[in-house]
């Protein structure tokens, strides 16, 4: 097997556009991963269309080679990572595509409003999917809600979950609101509701809608909540994490007794 060298090779190139533009990922329906374990993970469910990996990595995890690995030269993986700490294992695979009507008739689904942080949102997917979540509304503009930084902090639930982008999330919160779904809003320390009253008052189909941690939820989407809750927290501190926050949200929701909000 030939090991690719030079960094400047055309296949190279190709992917680090894919990692790096939410353009070329949407107008070739891939998207980039790293690491051996979530590469291995993802092609359970996932089509790989091309995997790199250095003799290193190879020889470390000998089922890449189930994957049909191209090699690489440490230096390119270097190049395809963007440090010198990295795995040295990559792939390009081919995006999920649900069904169309996945989350038209979706009872539990995340919306993401503000958040900023790859690592939060893709936290916030494994949360989600973990306990039973059936898709997510994420804002269109926003590039790094499916990006790389993401996906490896989902570990793979990006992939088995329904997702639908959408330009206006006032607009996508009305036609929830019209179907049925209860919204329900979280973000920063706004809120008259406490997490009693969000237990209480839960009810299926529903949307929880989670915003920036320190702005909270815009005007025009806090406004269209039906409940707005906050987390009452025991000591004097600013606000949890927006994954933190999620995560109570999501479990508190998810063992009550009539079933999970999202």
């Amino acid at each position: 097997m030939e090991t690719i060298t030079s960094r400047d090779n055309a296949k190279i190139k190709y992917a680090c556009a894919v990692r790096d533009s939410e353009k070329q990922r949407a107008a070739d329906g891939l998207f980039f991963a790293e690491g051996p374990k979530l590469c291995l993970e993802l092609a359970k469910s996932c089509t790989p269309r091309t995997v790199y990996a250095t003799a290193a990595a190879l020889a470390k995890t000998p089922e890449l080679a189930t994957l049909a690995p191209a090699e690489i030269a440490p230096h390119v993986a270097e190049k395809l990572s963007g440090t010198k700490s990295n795995q040295g294992v990559f792939a390009l695979f081919e995006t999920p595509t649900p069904p169309a009507d996945t989350l038209d008739t979706a009872r539990r689904i995340l919306m993401l409003e503000g958040v900023q942080d790859p690592g939060n949102v893709g936290t916030l997917c494994r949360t989600l999917y973990a306990l039973g979540g059936a898709g997510l509304l994420l804002p269109r503009h926003n590039s790094a809600y499916l990006g790389p930084g993401a996906r490896r902090a989902a570990a793979g639930a990006l992939e088995h979950l329904p997702v639908a982008q959408v330009t206006n999330l006032a607009r996508a919160l009305d036609s929830a609101d019209e179907a049925g779904l209860t919204i329900y809003g979280a973000g920063g320390a706004e809120g008259p509701n406490s997490l009693d009253a969000f237990t209480d008052r839960m009810r299926l189909p529903a949307v929880l809608v989670l915003g920036n941690e320190d702005k909270g939820l815009r005007p025009g989407v806090a406004k269209r909540c039906a409940h707005m809750l906050r987390i009452p927290l025991a000591r004097s501190f600013d606000s949890l994490n927006v994954a933190q926050a999620g995560a109570v949200l999501l479990g508190l929701a998810a063992a009550h007794s009539r079933g999970p909000v999202v």
